[in-house]
Parts: structure tokens; C-alpha cells; sequence
């Protein structure tokens, strides 16, 4: 408490000013351009996965004289899939340094020129008979999709004022779940998830790129970015009075002040950018790297993208026929957008620590009701017990979008101080990709060998984040992040009062 009492005047003046038309465009702008396409990357291969997998197989007996079993175009069809979360893995690497070279938005430009480069490859990939232009295409999505999960959400959050940073960290999950919602409305074999269609259903989300850019290239870079990275104060002046537009003339000097002390004390520390190995190295920030590393990983395990990436199946084992799976895994994702929709004002009404804890609760008692009642249906075949799966299915969306979902993807850019922020940032991604990574390659194996049971890990993931958080994360909500810092700098020693 001390912190925040001592360091009261900095955090009060921030609470001043709000939304204005400006900023709401450049987030509404740069979500449709970015997190829009990664969920729909996420979520284009579900639907059309059985027309792609006998193009597949066509292309490997016309062009390559080889003809393969079943089980080895699985073995295919997992490749292509897997390969966007292996570019996403590769992406993490150096998307810190990307972010940290050429600014947050230079860095979300370039992510879209790759995706425009994507969608390229996947238009023309049948008409060249070319399995490697898709699965290049997916490859390079990935590190695409890990440079905007870096950047999007540090642009966002350091254009905002500190009083709305949580809900301009939240459109990263809102246009993640549009974006999954988009990509199973465009795969129905009434639109373009057919024979003749499907290329250009999986490079469809270009069209939101190609819209987004040109706005985004008018958009200022990052005020912070420019002034603690570039030493531009000038440049930063002018980014923040175009961001909070006029009348604002107090408000900007009080950020320009701010960032100056800011540049003073990093020079007095001799580190003005932190590299991996200086973050790795500073033990006051393994608690919020572990926290970061966790939030990221956990999100991923949880089981949101197990539901997603085998929504269909999971519907079927539950009992409905696959036609009326389908239109259900559809109001599913209508639902996920829906709740989505809530971050921004939970995070701005509410504190960080009991969205996160009822999250995480809400998300193990789902889990482990689903799993019971799927466990049930499979001997008893109750209509009941159908419906009683697909409920508890809803509720778990529900309980991921008021905390797990939003939240993991900003608490960064609160914990940490603006030097170790894209190097933490670049790490939760990295977690993240990993946690996506070993969701799509064991869970199938997981419902082959537990059947039912499957999600039981998934549990116990919720359950240590729940403790975690509650143990650990210090509450951020109003404060910055040089408040939260002293919390934090024990490591698991560190006490939350």
C-alpha cells in the first residue's frame, strides 16, 4: 500500500480523460487488421479440413507419384496445421527485438505485409498444384500472428491513458474470437467452404487487411516508444496531441514529464533496452515474467482451444447429429464474441485479482462438470445429458472471457516497466504458442486414451492459475507499473501487502 500511496499523484491525474473518436477508431482500425486475421487463422481449418485433405491427396498422386494411407494424410493434415503454431514459435523469438527496432506500429505493419503475402499463397495454391505455397503460407502466418500477439497489444495500451488500459487491452481477445467466429461463418459450404471455393476462403481475411492499412499507416507510433526508444521528444509530443486531441494541453505535458523521469531513471540504471538475457538474469523480475509466462500458457491450456479446434467431435460424442453440431459449434462462436464483448467493461469496472480467480474457478468447474456429464452420456445416451454437456460448454466460454481470455494478453504491459515490457511481452508469447502448440498435438491423443476424461488436465492448469493469481498477482487496476513493481521484487517471497 505504501507504493501506491507515495506514488498517488502520478496515478489520479491519469484518471482525467477518457475515449474520444481518435483513439477508438485506432483500436477498432488495428484489431480488424491484426487480431481479427489471427483468429481467423486459428479457426479457417476446421470446417473445410476434409476438401483439403483430398486436394491433398490429389496433388500427391498427380505431381509426386505417391499415394498415401489414410494415416498418413493424417500425419499431413496435422503438418499443415501444426506448421502455424511452429511459425508462431519461431516469431516469439524475435518479435521483442522487431517491436523494440522498428516501433509497435512498424512492427504491426510488417506483420500485415506477411499476411498479405499469406493470403497470396493460399489464393493461387490450387491453381499451382503447390502443397508447399500452403503450407508456407500457414508457416509464415505464424510469425505474422507472434509479432502482432507483441506488438497490438503494447500500441494499444501506450497510446491509451492509464485509466482505460484494460479496455484497450482487451480488443486483442475481441478480435481473436471475432476472428474465430468470422472464419466459421465464411467456411459454411453455402459460402466459400466448398470444393470450387475453398482457397479463397482461407485468404479472405486479406480483404480486412488491405482495408486496415492504409488508416494504420496515418495512425502516430507509439508516444513512449518514440521517446524512450527513439529519444524523439518532439516526435512523441506530436503523436500524443494528435491521440488526445484538443483541450488535452495538461494532460500531455503531464505524460511528457513522466516519460522523462522514466528515460532519467532507466539512464541511471545504464539500460535503456533490456535484452533476454538482462531480463532473464534480474531476479525482481522473475515474479512478473513467471506470472506473464503462466497467464500466456494457461490461456491456451485451459481448453478454449481444445473446444475450438475439435468443437465439432466433441458435439458429435455429446449426441448431436453432425448437421446440427455444425450450426451449434456456429452459435458457439456467436457466443464466444458475445462475452468477448463484456472485457472491456469488466476490466474497466472491476479489479484485476477476482476477475482472474472467479475466472479460473468458473473454467475447473465447468471442465469437470462437462467431463462427468459426457462420461454419463456415453452409457446412458439421455437427451438430458446432452444438453447438460452443451450448457457447461457455454458457461466455461463465459467464465474464459471474463478473465483468462482479456486479461493474459495486457497484464504485461501492467507488471512491467516500459525497458523489460517487449522482452516479457515476446516470452508470453512464446509460452502461449507453446501451450497452443501442445494442445493441438495431445488432445486428440488425450480423448483416445481418457475418452471423456480428456479435459482433466486442462482442469488442473485452471486450478494452478487460480492459485497463482491468487497468491502472487498483485492488483494493477489503477495503478503503474513502477507501483506494482516493489510487490513483485522478491520473487516467491514477494507478499502481496
Amino acid at each position: 500500500m505504501g507504493a501506491t500511496d507515495k506514488n498517488n499523484d502520478h496515478v489520479t491525474p491519469a484518471k482525467g480523460r477518457g475515449w474520444n473518436t481518435f483513439l477508438l477508431f485506432i483500436c477498432l482500425s488495428v484489431t480488424v487488421g491484426t487480431t481479427i486475421p489471427v483468429g481467423y487463422f486459428i479457426g479457417v481449418l476446421n470446417a473445410p479440413a476434409e476438401l483439403i485433405k483430398r486436394w491433398c491427396e490429389d496433388i500427391l498422386a498427380s505431381e509426386y507419384d505417391t499415394i498415401v494411407s489414410s494415416s498418413q494424410l493424417d500425419i499431413l493434415w496435422t503438418s499443415i496445421v501444426s506448421i502455424y503454431l511452429i511459425g508462431g514459435i519461431c516469431g516469439s523469438c524475435f518479435s521483442a527485438l522487431c517491436s523494440d527496432k522498428y516501433g509497435r506500429k512498424g512492427c504491426l505493419m510488417i506483420s500485415c505485409a506477411i499476411l498479405v503475402v499469406c493470403g497470396m499463397l493460399f489464393t493461387w495454391c490450387r491453381a499451382a498444384k503447390s502443397l508447399e505455397m500452403l503450407m508456407v503460407g500457414r508457416f509464415l502466418g505464424g510469425i505474422a500472428s507472434a509479432l502482432i500477439f507483441t506488438a497490438q497489444p503494447m500500441y494499444l495500451l501506450e497510446l491509451a491513458p492509464s485509466k482505460l488500459s484494460g479496455s484497450v487491452g482487451v480488443f486483442t481477445c475481441i478480435g481473436v474470437t471475432g476472428g474465430i467466429l468470422l472464419a466459421q461463418v465464411v467456411t459454411l459450404s453455402q459460402l466459400l467452404g466448398n470444393e470450387n471455393l475453398w482457397p479463397y476462403a482461407l485468404s479472405f481475411y486479406t480483404l480486412l487487411v488491405l482495408v486496415s492499412l492504409l488508416p494504420m499507416w496515418w495512425f502516430p507510433e507509439s508516444p513512449r516508444w518514440l521517446y524512450l526508444h527513439k529519444g524523439d521528444s518532439a516526435g512523441s509530443e506530436l503523436a500524443l496531441r494528435r491521440i488526445r486531441g484538443q483541450g488535452a494541453e495538461e494532460e500531455v505535458q503531464r505524460e511528457l514529464l513522466e516519460m522523462k523521469a522514466t528515460l532519467e531513471a532507466q539512464a541511471q540504471a545504464s539500460s535503456k533496452d533490456s535484452s533476454l538475457c538482462q531480463v532473464l538474469g534480474d531476479r525482481e523480475l522473475f515474479l512478473p515474467l513467471l506470472l506473464v509466462c503462466s497467464f500466456q500458457a494457461t490461456q491456451q491450456l485451459s481448453g478454449i482451444n481444445a473446444i475450438f479446434f475439435y468443437s465439432l467431435s466433441i458435439l458429435t460424442q455429446a449426441g448431436f447429429s453432425p448437421e446440427a453440431a455444425t450450426w451449434l459449434n456456429l452459435g458457439i462462436g456467436g457466443f464466444n464474441l458475445c462475452t468477448s464483448l463484456l472485457g472491456p467493461l469488466l476490466v474497466h469496472k472491476f479489479p484485476r485479482r477476482p476477475l482472474m480467480m472467479l475466472s479460473c474457478a468458473v473454467c475447473a468447474l465447468s471442465l469437470l462438470a462437462m467431463s462427468i456429464g459426457l462420461y454419463f452420456l456415453e452409457s446412458s445416451g439421455s437427451t438430458v445429458l446432452t444438453y447438460f454437456c452443451a450448457a457447461f460448454i457455454l458457461i466455461f466460454i463465459l467464465g474464459f472471457q471474463i478473465g483468462l481470455g482479456p486479461i493474459a494478453y495486457f497484464i504485461g504491459s501492467e507488471l512491467l516497466e516500459d525497458s523489460p515490457r517487449p522482452v516479457a511481452m515476446s516470452m508470453g508469447s512464446l509460452f502461449s504458442w507453446i501451450g497452443n502448440f501442445l494442445v493441438g498435438m495431445c488432445f486428440p491423443l488425450l480423448q483416445r486414451v481418457w475418452s471423456s476424461f480428456a479435459f482433466m488436465p486442462c482442469m488442473c492448469v485452471c486450478i494452478y492459475c487460480l492459485l497463482l493469481t491468487w497468491r502472487y498477482l498483485p492488483e494493477t487496476r489503477g495503478r503503474e507499473p513502477k507501483d506494482v513493481k516493489p510487490l513483485m521484487s522478491h520473487g516467491l517471497l514477494s507478499k502481496l501487502d
